[in-house]
């Protein structure tokens, strides 16, 4: 499994009138979650764009938990544990300071060129996911 680790902070931004995260945050959690994954692979956003290698979102699921509040730390963990094949699916656990579990979920890619037609995963990424799973 590959596993990367980050953290947000809640801004009152992110709130709504209730004084709770807004449900559409979580998934711009998972987006940075996502990318920090792929950078620490060596694999940042920019670089796939660079090859021609687009991943859009085409499937999301999120069940949040406990709400986020206000200036609270959100701990992002997003996992890929297995090779693609003709998607790539990864998962995100958002955990509060003290552990406890705010949101889960997933969000599943392909892959697609510059044109927008669909690609098998390149071989160089699943070289690299290869030899860090």
């Amino acid at each position: 499994m590959i596993e990367n680790h980050t953290t947000v902070r809640v801004r009152y931004a992110d709130t709504d009138q209730m004084g709770l995260v807004y449900h559409a945050r979580y998934l711009e959690w998972f987006e940075i979650g996502r990318t920090e994954l792929l950078r620490e692979l060596g694999l940042p956003y920019a670089t796939l764009e660079e090859k021609g290698w687009l991943l859009p979102v085409i499937e999301v699921r999120s069940r949040y938990k406990t709400p986020a509040r206000y200036d609270q730390i959100v701990s992002i963990i997003s996992q890929i544990r297995e090779l693609p094949r003709a998607r790539i699916h990864i998962d995100y656990i958002l955990k509060g300071e003290d552990g406890t579990l705010l949101a889960e979920g997933f969000t599943e890619h392909i892959f697609i060129n510059k044109d927008g037609r669909p690609l098998r995963p390149p071989q160089e990424f699943i070289s690299l996911l290869r030899e860090n799973l």
